[in-house]
């Protein structure tokens, strides 16, 4: 692939020396295919940070690390304005791995062989990540739902952990997640929010999801109510949300026996 400029490479892996062994790789590649690495990270979370600051033509990424794995972070990259392509090294060859197989992302089995990157590198101004397909992947090789969710404010990439999220609410076609210090406004379907955390989250009414870890209590709504069936109080903030007809029992019984 002819390249007037390196590309430029952002190393993710938790072990320093398979970071280290990529580099060294990358340098007896630069006559073939000149590249730059311009920052390395320990995981997915570390990664996001670095590329606040800076900008890179395609993420080399481990699957499998703490914090926040590859799968995850290619699915947050995806939703940048201009997302790097994105490269998987892994030591293991399983089924999930074996679906990155596609035009859009490689992946590379440890140890990771020159000629073999050097085939991966030369896809890079096809390879960009379909967010969807890798968080779809993500969650059946993790067995569970994302760590964060994403949403772009002020032109910023934000990572909303899920661990903080009190509440889901629906308006048209935005998800509005709710934590003690404030919103976030997500690209998100409720349905598919309600799929992915199901062991988390419990829905309270067509448009609510709720923690089930922030419910404090109910109220009965009055008998005017339009709105709700009910009320669900929450742990930390003021808000209460609407609980429909059908979830008030089911909801009640949750608090009952946490």
């Amino acid at each position: 692939m002819p390249s007037e400029k390196p590309l430029k490479i952002l190393l993710v892996d938790d072990e320093p020396p398979a970071r280290e062994r990529l580099r060294v790789l990358l340098g007896d590649l630069a006559g073939q295919l000149p590249s730059e690495v311009v920052g390395e990270a320990g995981n997915g979370l570390a990664a996001l940070e670095l590329l606040r600051e800076q900008s890179v033509d395609v993420v080399l990424a481990d699957i499998r690390m703490p914090g926040m794995d590859g799968i995850e972070l290619a699915s947050h990259l995806g939703r940048l304005e201009k997302p790097p392509a994105v490269i998987f090294t892994t030591a293991y060859d399983n089924y999930a791995v074996q679906a990155f197989d596609l035009n859009a992302v490689d992946y590379l089995l440890k140890p990771v062989r020159a000629q073999r990157l050097l085939v991966a590198l030369q896809k890079v101004p096809a390879a960009h990540p379909d967010p969807a397909l890798l968080n779809h992947i993500g969650q059946e090789a993790r067995g569970g739902g994302r760590t964060h969710l994403s949403c772009h404010e002020r032109g910023r990439l934000l990572l909303v952990p899920i661990g903080e999220v009190l509440y889901f609410k629906a308006d048209l076609k935005y998800v509005t997640a709710r934590t003690v210090d404030r919103e976030y406004l997500l690209d998100e379907a409720l349905t598919h929010l309600e799929s992915e955390f199901a062991d988390r989250f419990l829905r309270l009414h067509r448009a609510v999801l709720v923690a089930k870890g922030a419910l404090a209590g109910f109220e009965k709504a009055a008998g005017d109510d339009a709105e709700a069936y009910g009320w669900a109080l929450l742990r930390g903030v003021p808000e209460k949300l609407p609980v429909s007809r059908r979830q008030w029992a089911p909801a009640k019984a949750l608090v009952k026996h946490s």
